[in-house]
C-alpha cells in the first residue's frame, strides 16, 4: 500500500482526485492511503437532509458529496484518511471493511491510553469526555441481536464523537474514508447536527487532555490502517 501525506488539501479537489484514481484503476493497481487535513468545509452525504445544517450563514461552504451518511465538518487539526482499497482483492465485505476502519481508530487512540468505543447503530468512534481512559464497557455497545429484531436506536449519553466515517464503494473499490479529531476549533460543529444526530457532542484529543501534533496523529493512524487493510 502506498501511503501519501498530502498536508492541507482542498476538499473538492481531493474528492475529484480520488474519483479519478478509482475510475482509472485495474486489478493490478496498488492500493493507496491518503492522509490530509482540509480547510473548513461542511460535507453532506448522499442521504443528507437540509435540516441538519442549523446555520446556513456560518460562513463555511457546504459541499454535496457521494459518500454515505449525513452532514459533518472538516477543518484544520483533523486527520482525514482516505483508503483507496480494492475490496475484491482483499476479500473483505463492506461491513468488515467498516469494522477494520473503526478498529484502526480504536488502536490509534490506545497509543495515548484513550479508550474508543463503538455505539450500536451509529458508525464512528466515541469516547467518554469526562473519563476517556476508562475501560468500562458501554451499555450501548453493539451486541448480538435476535433474527428479525429491529435495529438499535443510538444512545449517546455521556459520550462525545471523536472520529466519523463515510465511505463510497464503486466497482468493489473504496474511496472517502474517516476523520479523527486531533486539535480543532470545534465551534463549527454547533452549527450542524453532526452526522444527523441533534445534540451529539463532538470532541477532539485536545478536549480530553491529549496534546499531540497533527503529523504524529496522522502517522499513527496510517500505521494502524495499513496494518488492518493490507491483505
Amino acid at each position: 500500500m502506498q501511503i501519501r501525506f498530502l498536508g492541507t488539501a482542498d476538499y473538492a479537489d481531493t474528492i475529484t482526485a480520488m474519483q479519478r484514481f478509482t475510475a482509472g484503476r485495474d486489478p493490478s493497481t496498488e492500493d493507496e492511503l491518503w492522509l490530509c487535513q482540509h480547510p473548513p468545509v461542511y460535507t453532506q452525504g448522499v442521504a443528507g437532509r437540509a435540516e441538519h445544517l442549523l446555520d446556513a450563514n456560518a460562513g463555511i461552504p457546504v459541499v454535496a458529496t457521494n459518500r454515505g451518511g449525513q452532514i459533518t465538518y472538516h477543518g484544520p487539526g483533523q486527520v482525514v484518511a482516505y483508503p483507496l482499497i480494492d475490496l475484491q482483492r482483499t476479500g473483505y465485505l463492506v461491513k468488515e471493511y467498516v469494522f477494520r476502519l473503526e478498529e484502526a481508530v480504536i488502536r490509534t487512540l490506545a497509543q495515548w491510553q484513550v479508550v474508543g468505543h463503538r455505539v450500536a447503530g451509529a458508525p464512528g468512534i466515541y469516547v467518554r469526555p469526562t473519563d476517556p481512559f476508562s475501560h468500562a464497557m458501554l451499555a450501548q455497545r453493539p451486541q448480538r441481536r435476535l433474527p428479525g429484531s429491529p435495529p438499535p436506536q443510538p444512545v449517546f449519553d455521556g459520550l462525545g464523537k471523536i472520529a466519523a466515517l463515510g465511505i463510497k464503494v464503486q466497482r468493489h473499490c473504496t474511496y472517502h474514508g474517516l476523520a479523527l479529531n486531533v486539535d480543532m476549533d470545534l465551534q463549527p460543529y454547533t452549527h450542524i447536527n453532526p452526522c444527523g444526530y441533534a445534540g451529539l457532542q463532538t470532541v477532539d484529543l485536545t478536549t480530553i487532555g491529549v496534546v499531540i501534533d497533527w503529523q504524529q496523529a496522522a502517522e499513527a493512524l496510517a500505521e494502524e490502517l495499513a496494518r488492518r487493510l493490507v491483505p
